[in-house]
């Protein structure tokens, strides 16, 4: 089982981010935490967890490093428990939030592996992007965390904004690889409603050779891609918990669940979670719906897909595109080396 954890605060709001984020209303964090607590406990008897049932637990939002450490404090104490001995627990971070104190603080409860919203190492495309830190800030957040003792750490880069080029984004990749990290996210810009920039679609470049130039350059350095976005000699296991379908907590406003066949999702605003966060909503779904899934996920990433999960009629289509050295096949799953045609491929599949 997994524990994912949302926190809608930021300090500014990325031109490209559709989250659920707030950038004006920190001064619920007190009760919003106090409400995080009252939903994880109700979930924890809800999805049935034990001793030493979590697997990973993962911080994310939002930016989790604009709440002290004092008030995550009293959500570690109630998931100690049930986090197994070593239980994967990642925290998301901002490089201008992430003070040496604040991540000593996250390293006293037990965080053992940070993320980093970095973007670029080019203070132009920060700017540019809204981003509320500096190359510096960047580089000195992350070694910091290394200094700590942190076990794991990752950076994220976004690539195809306007004005991309193969040198701005090989200095990125080249400035990340300078740092103590095990694992990279480089994500596509891709323009949602409701953003900044959905008001200038135009920021977002169509360069299909920057995507398999950043693959490349990321994996040239020995960092192996797991899944069309991520890469490292470290593989998060919360990440390949989702791809795998497994069964997770979803905590906090705007956050999603997963338990057997059915979908929770707590009240996105803020105040309402805060006055409620025992008001979830449930979807069902259903085994077509589930099966979707697996596939699509299964391709874009090192999981693969279950051959005893498909119809004979899938398993005759899989097995041709195998012939077509478009899979690779072994007795149990199928497999996709290319993951710039996994939605392709699913497609097909599924038919």
């Amino acid at each position: 089982m997994l524990v994912y954890i949302h926190i809608p605060y930021c300090d500014s709001k990325c031109h490209y981010c559709s989250f659920n984020t707030y950038v004006d209303k920190f001064d619920t964090r007190d009760d919003y935490m106090k409400a995080l607590y009252t939903q994880l406990s109700f979930e924890l008897e809800r999805f049935g967890a034990e001793e030493n049932s979590i697997e990973t637990l993962f911080i994310g939002g939002g930016t989790p490093s604009t709440v002290t450490p004092e008030l995550y404090a009293p959500i570690f104490t109630l998931l100690k428990p049930y986090l197994q001995k070593d239980a994967e627990i990642t925290t998301e971070a901002n490089p201008n939030s992430a003070t040496k104190e604040w991540l000593e603080g996250m390293r006293k409860l037990g965080v053992n592996r940070v993320s980093f919203g970095v973007q670029s190492f080019d203070a132009d495309k920060l700017k540019a992007l809204n981003r509320a830190h500096n190359p510096q800030q960047a580089k000195d957040a992350i070694l910091h965390a290394k200094s700590l003792g942190f076990e794991h750490l990752s950076l994220d880069l976004i690539y195809n904004y306007q004005g991309d080029n193969k040198a701005l984004l090989l200095n990125d990749i080249e400035k990340a690889f300078s740092l103590p990290i095990d694992h990279i996210s480089a994500y596509e810009l891709t323009i949602e409603d409701g953003t900044k920039f959905s008001t200038t679609p135009e920021v977002r470049q169509e360069n299909e050779n920057l995507a398999f130039f950043v693959f490349d350059e990321i994996e040239k350095r020995g960092f192996k891609a797991y899944e069309i976005s991520n890469f490292g000699t470290y593989q998060s296991r919360h990440n390949k918990g989702y791809w795998e379908i497994k069964n997770y907590i979803g905590a906090g406003a705007g956050a999603v669940g997963f338990l057997k066949e059915r979908r929770f999702y707590p009240q996105t605003h803020i105040e309402a979670y805060i006055n409620d966060p025992l008001n979830i909503t449930e979807e069902p779904l259903t085994g077509e719906e589930l099966l979707t899934e697996r596939v699509f996920l299964g391709l874009r990433s090192s999981i693969g897909v279950e051959k005893s999960l498909l119809s004979e009629e899938m398993i005759k289509t899989a097995a041709f595109l195998c012939e077509e050295k478009k899979l690779k096949c072994t007795e149990t799953h199928y497999y996709n080396d290319n993951f710039f045609l996994s939605d392709e491929l699913a497609l097909y599949i599924l038919g």
